[in-house]
Order: C-alpha cells, then structure tokens, then sequence
C-alpha cells in the first residue's frame, strides 16, 4: 500500500483502525477521499483484518467538503463530473468494504461526513459528536439520500432546510448510534464492538454485510428469499461446521475465514 498522508492505518488484532488526518477538520480534500477509498478496498482483500474502525483525529470527525480545494480543482469541462464520481465511490467503498465498518464519531460529521457516517454499518458517538447538514449555508446540496438511512422524514428536511445539527445525546435517543459516551470513553467502545465483530467467523460477517446491503432496497418477499439463499451458502462453508462443532463441544470456536 503507497504512503499516506491524510489518513492513519493501524492494524492490531484483526482489527484496522483508520483515522482521518487532514487538518483542521478532517475536510474531505481530493487527497483524503482516494486514500480512504484506497485503503478500504484494500482491507476487503486482507485476511488480518476482520473489522474497520473509522474515526477523526482532533475534535471532528469530518467536517465535510474541502471548499477551496472544490475551487481549485473544478475549472475544465468534466471536471465536476470526475469530483462527483470520486466522492460518491468513496461513501460507496465505506459502505462496500467486505469488512464491517464502525464510524467513531469524535466530533462534527457534516455534510459528506455525514455520507460517510451513514455508510458505516455501526455507529458511535462522543457527547460532542454531531451529524448534519450545513450544505443549504454555502450553495450547495449533498447527503441528504445517506442521511434517509439515518433519519425519519420531518426531522431530515429540517437537517436539510435549515443546516441545523443533531447532537450526540440525540442521535442516541434516536437509535441512530449505539452508544454515546464520554470523549475518552469513545475507542473503547467502539474497539470492544469491533473485537466482538472480529471473533466471529469472518465468512459470516463478510456474507451478512454483503447481505444486508443488497436486500435494503428489496420487497420483503425478495428480500428474505435472497437472505435465505445466503445462509444456505453459509452453511456449506468449514466456518459453519467449526460453529456448530464448537457449540456442540461447549468450546470457543476456532474460524479459518473458509
């Protein structure tokens, strides 16, 4: 994997660790955005890594587009559908990943943080964590379709229509985050959910997120047929044999990934 500059890899315990680095508010630069899409793709291929977390350094998680980087690179015919097709894949290698992905929301995560977050399959937040939506503020529009998957109807076009943000302590209370704890509080909580997530049988988890992200826009009939079909392939794999072995024998299971 080439050097990075705007994003921090860490791997430890089948766990990757990938904090967004761009200061002072973790804009989404043209830089950030291809080494996160980068980087997840290559996490779907690695056997080491069996869940992602995906944090901000300092106090915000991604404060959304770069602005004056948008002016600098938007000058030529086509190159605003190039910076649209770039920053869509990005959110869709988030959502993508063969690994399930935890957003730790330290902070703010605006406009395309917020797409970020939203393409995350578990969400945490500090208590100065906030999503929203500030794009109605500069002249622009964007997130709103990722936010649909976070948010009720009337409560998203106020988001929209007015830029206003949803706190930490809200999103909770809203079932949008798992959990919303203290600053120091956050890693842990997102780290134990990860190491949960990185015991279990890593076909099964790669199967279920790929799963769950092709029926979300299924008719419940088709759906659950889909889903059915899934566990039967499951159920062939060594994986499922070792599980059903282990509960059997009253043991810890032993995964190969196969």
């Amino acid at each position: 994997m080439q050097d990075l500059t705007q994003l921090t890899v860490e791997i430890a315990g089948y766990v990757a660790t990938l904090t967004l680095n761009s200061p002072p508010v973790n804009a989404l630069t043209r830089v950030l955005n291809d080494e996160l899409t980068l980087v997840l793709d290559h996490i779907s291929e690695r056997d080491d890594v069996r869940a992602v977390i995906l944090t901000g350094a300092g106090r915000v998680f991604c404060g959304g587009a770069d602005l004056k980087g948008r002016a600098e690179n938007i000058k030529n015919p086509g190159d605003l559908m190039a910076h649209a097709r770039r920053t869509r894949e990005c959110f869709h290698a988030v959502r993508e990943c063969a690994k399930p992905v935890i957003a730790a929301l330290n902070g703010p995560a605006l406009g395309a943080g917020l797409a970020i977050a939203a393409s995350a399959d578990i969400l945490v937040a500090s208590e100065t964590a906030s999503l929203g939506l500030p794009e109605v503020d500069v002249g622009l529009l964007g997130g709103a379709r990722h936010a649909m998957r976070l948010f009720g109807h009337s409560r998203l076009r106020t988001m929209a229509l007015t830029g206003r943000r949803v706190s930490g302590s809200e999103l909770y209370r809203l079932g949008v985050v798992e959990a919303c704890t203290p600053p120091d509080d956050l890693m842990p909580v997102a780290r134990d959910i990860a190491d949960t997530i990185a015991a279990k049988s890593p076909v099964s988890t790669r199967m279920s997120k790929h799963t769950m992200n092709v029926i979300e826009d299924m008719s419940l009939r088709d759906g659950y047929r889909y889903e059915q079909d899934m566990t039967a392939a499951i159920s062939k794999t060594e994986d499922a044999r070792e599980a059903q072995r282990a509960f059997k024998e009253k043991r810890v299971p032993v995964f190969k990934g196969c």
